[in-house]
């Protein structure tokens, strides 16, 4: 495992003016990696979909394709690796929030120069790709918030930072579907691929933060050792089931949401309305559920709110059955019901 340092250098005072500055820019920061974190992922929750629609691909194959996300779940097992592989000279959080959003940025403009009904095996390789280096840059982004923030910002600064993940969604699940109305689909992929772009600049311009432990020097204790230290802290049985919670706890929601989008077409909606109102509608829905979310885990344990707002995400997804029901589509009823799924899901994000 890694060792702690034995000393850290000592930080000049500053004045109350500077710790203002100070503050503000962590707090910018949070907003900045937040986003970046948080849109890929709504990539393929909602601009994926709409693509492949677009050139007639069924329900089936939209379905198998939410399965790229599988990567986002196994995030744990890689992450250790994350401290061990670096650019010396940038430095273990520098290196990869320069290079992820790079690549990704490149990976989302190569997907929208494919065809979904004659390259699915490219498609399904770069998806793979995208899911990967997103998932790797979540882990990034959560060391780096973690070691940026005092202990006294980490609870606005998560705020912050979840908010700013579901803001994101507009990009393509709002302005992307707004402009594939009226330009191409490999335009579209690039103007979202772009907004990856700011993580770049700002992993160009941070300091590398100050070593809390020392990293880990070898693959055994970048890898194996810390898996050791899980199980047999919490035992192989105990250990298991945690895991088995963590895969399970959201992958129903995941991929039920990731067909909303093929839901809302097949039932009359435009790409520009589902653009305009159900992403709006998701945005402010799953705020709302965040930020009451976490007032209620201050009064409650953590354990009993994650079944509270377990349950309430179930109860909310009988919705989607009676918008199915609806004999003309309907921008009321459409926005009502996807803000109070997305209530559901902010309230278990919290």
């Amino acid at each position: 495992m890694s060792q702690s340092l034995s000393s850290q250098p000592s930080q000049p005072s500053q004045s109350p003016e500077q710790d203002r500055i100070a503050f503000w820019q962590r707090m910018l920061i949070c907003v900045v990696i937040g986003f970046s974190s948080g849109l890929p992922l709504f990539v393929f929750l909602n601009l994926i979909p709409a693509w492949a629609d677009d050139f007639q691909l069924d329900v089936k194959a939209i379905g198998l394709l939410t399965f790229l996300q599988v990567p986002y779940v196994g995030k744990p097992l890689w992450a250790p690796m994350m401290d061990w592989i670096n650019i010396r000279a940038l430095g273990r959080r520098k290196t990869w929030m320069i290079i992820l959003p790079m690549v990704l940025t490149v990976l989302l403009i190569v997907l929208g120069l494919l065809r979904p009904d004659q390259q699915m095996g490219m498609i399904v390789l770069v998806g793979v790709l995208i899911s990967f280096a997103s998932a790797s840059l979540d882990i990034v982004i959560d060391a780096y918030r973690r070691e940026l923030l005092p202990d006294s910002e980490l609870g606005l600064g998560n705020t912050i930072h979840v908010n700013a993940y579901k803001l994101a969604g507009l990009i393509p699940g709002g302005l992307g579907l707004i402009l594939a109305e009226q330009l191409p689909w490999p335009v579209v992929f690039a103007v979202v691929g772009a907004f990856m772009l700011p993580c770049v600049l700002l992993g160009l311009v941070m300091k590398e933060p100050a070593l809390k432990t020392l990293p880990p020097r070898t693959l055994e204790k970048a890898f194996i050792e810390p898996f050791q230290e899980f199980f047999g802290r919490n035992g192989l049985k105990a250990g298991i089931l945690l895991v088995l919670f963590i895969f399970l706890y959201k992958l129903g929601d995941s991929l039920a949401t990731a067909l909303a989008t093929k839901f809302y077409l097949d039932m009359g909606f435009t790409k520009k309305q589902i653009g305009e109102v159900a992403k709006v509608a998701a945005l402010w829905g799953g705020i709302t559920g965040g930020f009451i979310g976490g007032f209620a885990m201050m009064k409650i344990s953590i354990n009993r709110a994650l079944w509270i707002f377990g349950i309430i995400q179930l109860l909310v997804i009988p919705l989607f059955a009676w918008l199915s029901m609806q004999t003309t589509p309907n921008l009321f009823s459409l926005g009502g019901v996807v803000a109070a799924e997305a209530f559901g899901v902010g309230l278990g994000t919290a």
